[in-house]
């Protein structure tokens, strides 16, 4: 039922194109900062150690993804709780949901990081190292799990930053630590020569500065005062935080599934194919990061609706809610099809950057093919992770967490098993277009009957003021 809770917050009264440039552009460009992370050190990798250290990069990669995931079950559940929490008029319950999440990010990033280096070289092995690529890999995820505790706090504080109303303090968390990886990599990389060690040690410091940006803003939280009771973790609060979050944890738990089987198909078919094993696991590394990019571009969106859906869907402004979501969706659309033609026409070209004079033929070959093949609906894989997050933002976590599983889970890894048995390394390339199709159709119907939902909300609710 609505309220007149509107009326004390922005995220109900002002124009939604509005607040959608206010939390969405610097949600795009933390996103994006998030994105050139790997990207970077991809670029310095190839140029400096070639191919068999962007394969490491692209071994490494689920451990990346792993700290994604769990940053998003408790950055996007507590800044959803949040939002919804403020949204009912119920403030003295919201900062619970935020000191909680902060918690769980801390210690999720401290046990992730523990298993890491104690287990390291078996889950490296399992991630798809072949014992050419092992040596880099090591070297690199050895150094780099440090810093998994401040990336997990980094990006998941910045999602609770951002439902403070500060969505450009997160953009800040994100560049400054991106800007002194950048630096570091060509100090670290290219000027002493460090290879994958100086990369791994110019990460993990940007990952430090960044994370103390996220504290220090947290000692002058906007919305609530936070005091030390916040921070004390109960089940309760951390339950539903975890419950709301679940979607989009889900949508990186599968991402990383995805890499691992994807690694260790490319492993075994490649290995009786003309290209060997590492050419194609370098190329799909870099292709995936490369359409990361894209990707952060149309999860920015996403999470810049955020807290408009939240609020309003709340407050019941239903007609504000759809508006947020349609606005998303066009925009989605628009950068990836945009992203389309660059990838069906330069593909080479982008390839190209991320290598040096080592480079074989095969590396160019099997890697023009995957960009045009496996990302051929790149156009359309806009709308699971625009329409994921809108369940998750209304706090029907349950169909969030389906359509987060549809692309990754349900649809990808089966064809993933089932195609490349009859057809090879070419069953692997064709199994990327089918899996966004499908999870396309299926994130248009979900949206589709919950839009007709929130019209009958609509109609009873004008029925009973007409009534009154």
């Amino acid at each position: 039922m609505k309220t007149d809770k509107t009326n004390d917050n922005p995220l109900g009264t002002e124009p939604v194109g509005v607040l959608m440039r206010k939390f969405a552009v610097p949600s795009i460009i933390g996103m994006l900062v998030s994105a050139l992370y790997n990207i970077v050190d991809q670029l310095f990798i190839g140029q400096k150690v070639g191919t068999l250290g962007n394969t490491a990069t692209s071994v490494a990669f689920p451990f990346t993804t792993a700290c994604m995931a769990l940053a998003l079950l408790f950055g996007i559940g507590g800044a959803s709780c949040f939002n919804l929490a403020m949204g009912m008029g119920q403030k003295k319950k919201a900062g619970y949901y935020v000191g909680n999440a902060m918690t769980m990010l801390a210690l999720c990033g401290l046990v992730l990081m523990a298993i890491t280096l104690a287990f390291l070289k078996p889950l490296l092995s399992i991630f798809g190292a072949t014992s050419n690529v092992m040596p880099y890999a090591k070297d690199y995820v050895g150094i780099t799990a440090i810093g998994f505790p401040f990336l997990v706090l980094t990006a998941g504080g910045g999602h609770l930053i951002r439902a403070d109303g500060s969505p450009k303090m997160t953009m800040i968390c994100n560049i400054s630590g991106a800007v002194i990886n950048t630096i570091l990599d060509a100090i670290f990389v290219l000027g002493f020569d460090w290879g994958m060690k100086g990369a791994a040690w110019a990460t993990v410091i940007g990952e430090t500065v960044s994370a103390a940006v996220a504290i220090a803003y947290f000692r002058r939280f906007k919305t609530v005062k936070l005091e030390k009771a916040h921070f004390i973790p109960a089940f309760s609060h951390t339950k539903r935080v975890a419950q709301i979050g679940m979607a989009s944890f889900f949508n990186q738990v599968a991402i990383a599934i995805v890499q691992i089987v994807l690694n260790n198909s490319l492993k075994s078919y490649g290995e009786s194919s003309v290209y060997g094993a590492d050419d194609p696991i370098a190329c799909a590394g870099i292709i995936m990061k490369v359409h990361m990019i894209v990707f952060a571009i149309v999860i920015g969106l996403a999470q810049g609706t955020q807290p408009i859906e939240s609020y309003n869907y709340g407050a019941g402004n239903y007609k504000r809610v759809k508006q947020a979501l349609g606005l998303a969706v066009k925009l989605g659309a628009a950068i990836s099809i945009f992203a389309f033609v660059l990838f069906q026409v330069f593909p080479r070209q982008i390839l190209a950057i991320f290598a040096n004079e080592s480079a074989s033929d095969g590396y160019f070959e099997f890697g023009t093919k995957f960009f045009r093949t496996f990302l051929f609906f790149t156009w359309i894989n806009c709308l699971q992770p625009i329409c994921s997050t809108f369940f998750t933002s209304i706090g029907k976590s349950i169909k969030g967490v389906f359509l987060s599983l549809t692309r990754q889970i349900i649809f990808f890894i089966p064809i993933l098993l089932i195609l490349p048995v009859f057809m090879g390394l070419n069953g692997i390339l064709y199994t990327g277009p089918i899996a966004d199709l499908l999870s396309a159709v299926i994130a248009i119907i979900m949206a589709a009957h919950e839009f007709s939902l929130m019209n009958r909300l609509e109609g009873k609710e004008k029925s009973e003021a007409a009534e009154k």
